[in-house]
């Protein structure tokens, strides 16, 4: 059974992933200012809504660069994610050198590294999840 979907569109589709009791974002194709922060707001909702202290951000369908958004990313986002309850975030880098580019931008703007942790592989990332999942049964 595939995770309920939270929100849809061209740019992002974000689920519920039961198994790993965490929010499960899915970047797609180019990125801009303008989606980044639509789809990082609608993460943040999805995380409100279902409790969710985990995020997975998938972002091996993203392609070319979107650091235009990368200050927002670590000195506005993540500071709000923290407030809203996030403790675990796994983020899944794009196989676009100028996509990884603009995700090791956003992470020099996030002060507090806790919790947050680079994959290359999804399974990587869920391998952690699952573990932290583990640790707090």
């Amino acid at each position: 059974m595939s995770d309920p979907i939270l929100f849809s569109d061209t740019y992002i589709t974000i689920s519920y992933n039961a198994t790993l009791d965490c929010i499960s974002a899915d970047w797609l194709g180019f990125q801009n200012l303008q989606t980044v922060q639509e789809g990082c707001e609608r993460i943040l909702e999805a995380m409100v809504e279902k409790g969710c202290t985990k995020v997975l951000n998938d972002n091996t369908h993203v392609e070319g660069i979107w650091s235009s958004a990368a200050e927002w990313v670590g000195m506005d986002w993540f500071p709000r994610m923290r407030q809203a309850g996030l403790k675990c975030f796994a983020w899944i880098y794009s196989p676009s050198a100028f996509s990884r580019l603009s995700t090791d931008k956003s992470l020099r703007f996030t002060n507090d590294m806790n919790g947050i942790q680079i994959f290359d592989q999804m399974e990587e990332a869920e391998a952690w999840l699952a573990g932290i999942l583990e640790k707090s049964a």
